[in-house]
Order: C-alpha cells, then structure tokens, then sequence
C-alpha cells in the first residue's frame, strides 16, 4: 500500500488532519488500534476555543457542531460562597467558546472521511514505523496473520500519550517535561438537566469540583478525589452528596441529579516531549503533551498542531516550500507551553493541594481576590480561554 501521509491514530486529531489534506488533494492512510465504536464510547472535553470551531468548518464538518453547540460567553468561578462570573465576550475582545462534546465531533470526522472513501483502518495491530530519518519512510501494522506495509512520504503520530509513536524516537532525541499532579477527577455523566448555562469551576476546602454540559439535557460532573480512589468507592448518591457540598447553597439547592451514565476517575498530568518532529515523523496532541483538563486546552492544543500541520503540508505538496515543516516544532511548542502554563495556572488557583500550608492558602486566596479586582487579569484569563491565535 502507498500514501503521501500515513497517520497513526484515529482519534479526532487523526481525523481531522485527514479530512484537511483530503480536502486539499493530499493522499492519506488512518490506522487506529481500536474499532470504531471503541474511539466512540470515549466520552471527553466537549470546550471548544474559537480556532478549533473554525477549523471544523474548514474541515467541512461543523454544520452539526454549529447546530447543535452550545456557545458560551463566560462561565463562573465559585469561590468562598460565591459565584463570579468571568465575562469571556467582554474580557477577550468579542470572542466566545463552543460546548460540544468530543465524542459528537469525532463521529462528524468519522462521517465525513465515509462521504470522501477516506481510508480509515480499524482494529489494526502492531503498527511499527520504520526508517524515519530517511526520505522513505513505511508504516508497518497487522491485520490478522497479515503483516501490511504502508510506503509513504511522512507519517504523523497522533496516537496518544500511550501510542507507539513517540515511543519510536530514540531515547537520546527526545526530552519530556512532565508533573504528576497529587489527586484525579471524578466525572459523571447523566441524563440531566444542567444546572446552570454556563460551566461552574467550584473551588472549596474540600477540594474542586466542575459543573459542565454535553446538552441541555446531558450533564457533565467532576469532583477532585485522591489518587488512591476508585470508582467503586462511589455510589452515586456518594457522588451527588459530595458535589452538593462543594457548590454554592443557591447552586446546590437547584442541582438535578439521577443514575450515572458514565463514570470514570482521571489523574491530572502535565507532559511535554521536545522536539516534536524527528526524521519524518510528526507527533501531534496527547502524544507529544498532555496538560490537565481544568483549563480546557487539551483538546485544544491538539488542534493548533493539526492547523500547523496541515499548512506545512499544503506548502509541501502545493506550494513546494518546505519551511512550514521545518518550523513546525517550534512552532507548535510555542503555543504548547504557553497552554501547559494557563492548565497549571488554572488547576493550581482551584484544587486543594494535600500538602499545602497556610502560607500557600493565602496565596491562592490572594491569587482569587486579586483575578476579580483587575479587568487586566480578567482579561489575561479570558484570552487564554477562548484560545490564543494559531
């Protein structure tokens, strides 16, 4: 088998990145590990910056999303009792956020690469790259008895924190960054009403907590849990009890609950690998970084590599300059870190840290008091929010 792109990882970073280049006239191969309905009952972040939106629509996949979304202009901080409401409309410059859920878009992807015959190769074992730093490179996987190779001009690795792509690059090309935060989340999913408009980042002495929504009819929950919880040790009437203590009275008190849809603990890591290219081999999302949800830029940063990706191989293949390659790790770690410092920022002001000491209470508290005193600050959060520029 030939392609000018193999991608490794059919998640919505792989796919959207397929979907571009198709667009483009670019030649793609998808292989993903798991099967369909696998990447489909994965249920994550659904807080889409204003970029990630636009370039659904370039993909010609966000009549749905632009249908069926949620925009949200601000959300709320609960802190000491209280809500604030952080404007992001106002404190951005007219800008706004898109609630949809992660595992809608990727079924939109999936919809769109069926309508082009895009090649998308499920249940595919043992995928190996094999000589990166040469200017043939091949993709080898397993279908059964069969080993499969794919030729190619370069191949993308948006395979997850786990994939073997950056497991591919030698010891010795490679630096990772990472922190492994002391607690988790634990979400729930339920059939819902939500209860409220807009997110509720909840911060409490008893530890965090998140009120977020797929629909209005589709609820979201989190709560900050220690490492060393399981699922099992909550009920859901456990869950709901907890929740309600870390909310507000007036949110609380209006708070639907019912049966868990879902329910799955987190643990918060923040991770880096530099460079993100080697040979050609490209690593985009989870598989170069990872950053912890509070801040909703997982996804997010995911998609500025995608959109620098995807213009370096239009310039490539079209337009015969090279430069948008070249440049595209530092490129895309500029906006990466700048991410992983507002994720670190935004989990650091709201979750309790087991070993904190008072002196680090009163910064938090300073910290708080300080962000709604400044419409600077305000808007420093609001930017960063609803997404720096690509």
């Amino acid at each position: 088998m030939k392609t000018q792109v193999c991608i490794i990882g059919g998640g919505p970073s792989g796919l959207m990145l397929s979907q571009l280049l198709h667009l483009k006239g670019i030649d793609t191969v998808v292989l993903e590990k798991r099967s369909r309905e696998y990447v489909l009952s994965r249920i994550r972040a659904g807080v889409l910056e204003h970029g990630f939106a636009e370039l659904m629509r370039e993909a010609q996949c966000g009549e749905r999303m632009d249908r069926e979304g949620e925009i949200h202009e601000g959300f709320y901080i609960a802190h000491d009792g209280v809500l604030d409401r952080v404007d992001l409309h106002k404190y951005s410059g007219g800008s706004s956020v898109v609630v949809y859920g992660q595992t809608e878009l990727t079924r939109d992807l999936y919809e769109a690469r069926d309508k082009m015959n895009g090649v998308v190769i499920h249940n595919a074992e043992d995928v190996t790259p094999h000589d990166l730093t040469s200017d043939k490179p091949y993709v080898t996987y397993r279908k059964g008895d069969e080993v499969i190779r794919i030729d190619c001009d370069f191949v993308i690795g948006a395979d997850g924190f786990h994939g073997v792509s950056r497991k591919s690059i030698p010891r010795d090309a490679i630096t990772e960054y990472e922190k492994v935060y002391p607690f988790g989340w634990l979400g729930v999913l339920s059939r819902t009403k939500p209860v409220s408009p807009e997110l509720i980042y909840a911060k409490h002495p008893r530890g965090f907590a998140l009120c977020s929504l797929r629909s209005q009819v589709l609820s979201r929950y989190y709560i900050q849990v220690p490492l060393t919880d399981t699922v099992e040790d909550w009920s859901d009437d456990a869950f709901w009890a907890e929740l309600k203590r870390r909310l507000p009275e007036e949110v609380s008190a209006r708070l639907e609950t019912g049966p868990s849809i879902e329910k799955s603990i987190a643990p918060l890591r923040s991770f880096v690998a530099e460079p993100m290219r080697y040979g050609n081999l490209f690593l985009a999302g989870d598989a170069a970084h990872i950053v912890p949800p509070t801040g909703a830029r997982g996804l997010n940063s995911a998609a500025s590599d995608i959109y620098y990706l995807y213009h370096a191989m239009v310039d490539h293949y079209i337009n015969g300059s090279d430069e948008g390659l070249e440049n595209y790790s530092a490129k895309a770690l500029a906006r990466v870190w700048k991410a992983q410092r507002f994720s670190w920022w935004m989990t650091t002001l709201l979750h309790t840290f087991p070993d904190r000491i008072p002196y680090d209470q009163k910064l938090q508290q300073t910290d708080l008091e300080y962000l709604f005193s400044s419409e600077k600050a305000l808007g420093s959060l609001a930017e960063n929010y609803v997404g720096l520029p690509f």
